[in-house]
């Protein structure tokens, strides 16, 4: 009996081997484009004189990339959006598309909002080492034939003013982010649409739904997918005010605010503390997923004394909060939203809320749980119920 296992167990060892072995040949063309790409890549993002010029959505220049995922092309952009004024601004980031043919009438277009990474441009996805990895369930839209796009955001990698959970700016973003893929006659883009992002990313792609008929008449949405959306800012703030994660994003959230709402009163000494204020500079220069340990540290002696007062009750961020909370329009296409029931940072009872006041505007909502997620996992451990939604709704 040992014998036989013993040689079951040998025979999937070497089938394990085998396969990552083929993985590793497959991804190693791969490394290595990513590796060659990094050269002078920076300069990419410089804005070119004469880049405000131009329809939202067309391209200010692109380049292919050399390090793609398997059977794609794809390339790295600088497109044309307009910010929560409706001012003219740039933003950068990659489409990927599977070789092969596409439909007729192009591919379905999967626009992505990823979740925080910062609010720096050195933060920006698309500048990463492998721009594709923090899209999270990619090789699924890939292999259901559309075109993935994946904006960084303005003000990350090309510079810009802040958007970190400015919602209307994240919105157009995602929205122009599909019009500048089917710029690139390569990609075979369509105007049908899917948006699908996770935590700061599903806030993007719920403003870019309720945006959508009025900024982008050209696409046609068909199915909306989140994954933990910072739905109720709100409520996420008044969750996390004196803990490390409230001081941290809170940080990139109140400079961003206080940027872009200055006109508004939106003053960071008129809600954050003297030592708060203090460190806001050197917390906005670095990236969460590569400079957490940092991150808390410089935050860890404010927390408990961040704020001088309750923001959810304060003006103006307590009106500038709602404004940037989703569900003050509907829209008709269905909409998935996936949560963990392990997540502390957007907890489930806030997801719920939100749920609970899309349905009040008659949106198509479903909602699942994922008992064993948390909000680092909830977007891939979600995937299995993205697929039957979008079977459900037939994209």
């Amino acid at each position: 009996m040992f014998v036989r296992v013993y040689r079951r167990s040998l025979l999937a060892g070497v089938v394990v081997v085998a396969l990552l072995g083929g993985l590793l040949a497959l991804n190693e063309g791969r490394i290595v484009g990513d590796l060659e790409e990094r050269g002078g890549i920076t300069a990419f993002y410089d804005i070119p004189s004469g880049a405000l010029t131009g329809p939202t959505g067309s391209i200010v220049k692109s380049e292919p990339l050399l390090g793609v995922p398997m059977d794609t092309r794809a390339w790295r952009i600088m497109y044309r959006s307009t910010d929560v004024n409706g001012a003219p601004v740039v933003a950068t980031g990659v489409v990927v598309t599977p070789r092969g043919s596409a439909p007729a009438g192009g591919r379905t277009v999967a626009s992505w909002g990823h979740p925080t990474t910062g609010s720096a441009t050195a933060c920006a996805p698309s500048l990463g080492t492998d721009p594709y990895l923090g899209i999270e369930g990619m090789r699924v839209l890939l292999d259901r034939g559309y075109t993935v796009v994946a904006t960084d955001y303005t003000g990350m990698g090309a510079i810009g003013p802040d958007s970190y959970l400015i919602g209307v700016t994240e919105g157009h973003n995602v929205l122009d982010a599909v019009r500048a893929a089917r710029a690139i006659p390569e990609a075979e883009a369509g105007s049908d649409v899917i948006l699908w992002g996770h935590s700061q990313g599903g806030q993007a792609v719920l403003f870019a739904a309720e945006l959508a008929a009025a900024y982008s008449p050209d696409l046609t949405v068909k199915a909306v997918a989140t994954a933990a959306p910072a739905a109720d800012l709100s409520a996420l703030m008044k969750t996390h005010l004196n803990d490390i994660s409230g001081v941290t994003i809170g940080s990139y959230a109140f400079t961003a605010f206080s940027e872009v709402y200055a006109d508004r009163g939106a003053d960071l000494s008129g809600i954050l503390t003297t030592a708060a204020v203090a460190i806001q500079p050197q917390m906005n220069e670095l990236c969460l997923l590569t400079h957490i340990d940092q991150l808390h540290t410089i935050a860890a002696p404010v927390v408990g004394s961040f704020v001088t007062t309750d923001p959810t009750t304060t003006e103006p961020w307590a009106t500038l909060l709602k404004e940037n909370s989703a569900g003050s329009a509907s829209f008709a296409a269905p909409l998935l939203v996936v949560q963990g029931l392990k997540d502390e940072l957007v907890r489930p009872a806030d997801t719920e809320g939100y749920v609970a006041l899309a349905r009040s505007l008659g949106i198509d909502v479903t909602y699942r749980t994922v008992a064993a997620a948390t909000h680092g996992t909830i977007a891939y451990l979600g995937l299995a119920d993205l697929v039957a939604f979008l079977d459900r709704v037939g994209v």
